[in-house]
């Protein structure tokens, strides 16, 4: 048996991060996908990502992958979870860790590069066939989004600085893209005690004025 550094008596696995960046668009929710350029599963779209480098945190693999492949960068990102299902990548036995991300509704343009051969924005309810087990770990990610909105600061990417409470529920529907329900609501009450009045109000062509509110700054 070797004796080298990084040579053992038993199989490791292989460690990868997929991102799966979510968007508002006039068309509701889309996603970013990516066309493989190579096998296995070549041809086929996918999440971005790749396999994590030996000095690397899994956090920063995931930025890079998701900039390597389509230009994005400056997206917070947030852990989904891990899917290590034996034989769900063909290659050999690959653990992922999952993030997702919400960008802005304007100024993010992909650009396709290292092993990706295309990248571009899906509705979420008409996605393309999908390479992996990306179908799964894209359902997980946007369950995990719309848990997540107990906090409105994560829906921060597409809210204005000052909204009103209308345009907050627009943007809770559409990144919710499903039917509003007892959970759903639950998300909503929480997400309200963490917003705050300006003491401003926006004209309205209906007469009433519409208070606008703003995210509650941190406690000092």
């Amino acid at each position: 048996m070797s004796t080298g550094p990084y040579c053992y008596e038993y199989p490791h696995p292989a460690v990868t991060t997929d991102v799966a960046l979510f968007r508002l668009s006039p068309d509701g929710l889309t996603l970013l996908l990516i066309r493989r350029a190579n096998g296995p599963f070549q041809g086929d779209w996918a999440l971005p990502g790749g396999f994590l480098e030996i000095d690397e945190d899994l956090h920063q693999c995931a930025a890079r992958e998701l900039r390597e492949e389509t230009g994005v960068v400056g997206v917070a990102l947030r852990e989904v979870g891990t899917f290590g299902r034996p034989g769900r990548d063909p290659r050999e036995r690959v653990i992922s860790v999952v993030y997702y991300g919400l960008a802005a509704r304007d100024g993010v343009a992909p650009r396709a590069a290292s092993d990706a051969a295309e990248a571009a924005w899906f509705p979420l309810g008409r996605l393309p066939a999908l390479a992996f087990d990306h179908a799964e770990i894209i359902r997980a990610a946007h369950q995990r989004l719309v848990g997540d909105l107990i906090d409105p600061t994560v829906a921060a990417p597409v809210l204005p600085e000052r909204f009103t409470l209308a345009e907050l529920q627009a943007v809770y529907e559409g990144l919710l893209a499903g039917p509003w329900e007892a959970p759903s609501a639950r998300v909503w009450t929480l997400a309200l005690a963490q917003i705050e009045e300006t003491g401003e109000e926006r004209p309205s062509a209906r007469g009433q004025p519409a208070r606008l509110y703003r995210l509650k700054r941190p406690s000092a």
